[in-house]
């Protein structure tokens, strides 16, 4: 029995952007962004480690594949 709704994110297309999975090419720029004091100042605070990215990241293909729904990557 098969009980996961989804595989992997949707890829959502416009003109201009990209919505789809992450992938693991993905990680370096993922990681630099979530340590810039700048990005996390109003979303949790304190920037993350590169072992907390990393974790985080993992998750977010976790969250499509069991739950059929979870974050992005955007492309312009």
């Amino acid at each position: 029995m098969n009980n996961s709704p989804a595989t992997s994110a949707p890829v959502i297309g416009t003109k201009r952007t990209i919505l789809r999975a992450h992938q693991l090419g993905d990680f370096e720029a993922y990681a630099a962004m979530w340590t810039d004091p700048v990005v996390t100042r109003f979303i949790g605070g304190k920037p993350r480690t590169r072992e907390e990215s990393w974790m985080r990241f993992l998750r977010h293909a976790g969250l499509w594949s069991l739950l059929g729904y979870g974050f992005w990557a955007i492309e312009e």
